[in-house]
């Protein structure tokens, strides 16, 4: 798919209006860019109402190799280029029912607590596909409350892993703790599907060393919610204990 075919479905997903201002605390986040260390991860402030990057950490080149300069000049045609052509679709359609799900589902102060997660491949500035885990979290609307400026975290894997495309939606919670409240495998339907979003949190902070009394705390249920959560999973993907269930998961993150 064209680059500009993208930035038409890309304008219709994201259609508002153009007026954007960037807010003093976006500008303290970018600040902080100084003080990170150089790892796997890097970060972007984006403007989906532009098409552009607000702001580019130093990490994006350590991790691609790829010029900021060029990045922040060709906005996000210039990223969308670098995209999987077998993954454009899927991460099109991501970003649409993500969109759609917020816009139908979720109130004007639920959506001031989401976390959304996509994945895809992009090529490096060595000509190889690397994986790119995307976690946006909104940091500001438009007149009609769709986010359009948002901090994003990418996390960078070996693009060899063949991970499936998957989108969720996560809550920030009362407790401070996420919640997922959509999920879709984009790619394929498959036996995870039959795992609940209930169930993929649990999974989540069990990975995380979680006993069941503080996942139970952390999502406002009962031990014995947490215990029955647990083993249904078990049951579900065929396995016989939590240390198979965080084997499984460990390496895959887009799925939970």
């Amino acid at each position: 798919m064209k680059t500009k075919n993208i930035n038409s479905i890309y304008n219709e997903i994201f259609d508002t209006y153009s007026k954007v201002e960037i807010e003093e605390h976006i500008k303290k986040l970018i600040e902080l860019d100084f003080y990170y260390p150089y790892n796997t991860t890097f970060f972007c402030i984006t403007n989906t109402a532009q098409q552009n990057f607000e702001y580019i950490s130093k990490n994006f080149t350590a991790c691609t190799g790829l010029s900021i300069e060029k990045m922040q000049e060709g906005g996000m045609n210039y990223f969308w280029s670098l995209f999987h052509p077998e993954d454009i679709k899927l991460w099109l359609s991501c970003l649409n029912e993500l969109m759609v799900f917020t816009m139908n589902d979720l109130n004007d102060e639920q959506r001031k607590k989401m976390s959304y997660t996509w994945n895809y491949r992009i090529k490096n500035a060595k000509g190889n596909y690397i994986t790119i885990i995307q976690n946006t979290t909104p940091l500001q609307f438009d007149k009609d409350h769709k986010p359009i400026i948002g901090l994003a975290h990418y996390t960078v894997l070996d693009g060899d892993l063949n991970m499936d495309i998957c989108a969720s939606a996560k809550y920030l919670n009362e407790a401070n703790e996420y919640e997922t409240v959509f999920y879709k495998n984009m790619s394929n339907s498959n036996l995870l599907d039959s795992i609940s979003n209930r169930e993929r949190d649990v999974i989540r902070l069990l990975i995380s060393k979680k006993t069941s009394l503080e996942i139970a705390e952390n999502l406002n249920i009962s031990k014995h919610t947490v215990d029955t959560h647990r083993r249904n999973i078990l049951k579900k993907l065929n396995l016989t204990s939590t240390f198979e269930l965080i084997s499984y998961f460990k390496n895959t993150p887009s799925l939970i």
